[in-house]
């Protein structure tokens, strides 16, 4: 299964980290490399609660203080240029519809965005920690 066939799991890294009061205000990158460090096994083994089954394209969207958080294999990092959200949205809107996008947040905002693209939108607790 190539990349543009798994379902694509785009993570609000901002959310999912400030979901855990873990002092990442200290230090957001290398909070952001916690965030992606527990993501990476998600990508080949699923997590329950999911909506959708392995492999998974898993994509960490970072913003503002979060930079330098290089992709590994399992996990690709993208810097917003600016809003983190209208990255996230804009990743969604660029993914084949008819692909499964599911998006980790607790953004009530973005979740609207996303669920008008098609998305599906589940916690950060689904996936973190």
């Amino acid at each position: 299964m190539n990349a543009e066939t798994r379902p694509l799991l785009v993570v609000d890294a901002a959310n999912v980290m400030g979901s855990v009061p873990d002092g990442w205000w200290h230090d957001r990158s290398a909070a952001a490399v916690r965030v992606r460090d527990a993501l990476a096994p998600i990508a080949a083994e699923g997590r329950a609660g999911l909506p959708a089954e392995p492999p998974l394209e898993v994509v960490l969207v970072t913003e503002g203080a979060a930079r330098g958080v290089e992709s590994t294999p399992q996990v690709r990092v993208v810097l917003a240029a600016g809003s983190g959200d209208d990255e996230i949205v804009d990743l969604v809107r660029a993914a084949d519809p008819a692909r499964r996008r599911i998006v980790v947040t607790a953004d009530r905002g973005l979740r609207s965005r996303v669920r008008d693209l098609g998305a599906e939108v589940v916690g950060p607790r689904t996936v973190y920690p």
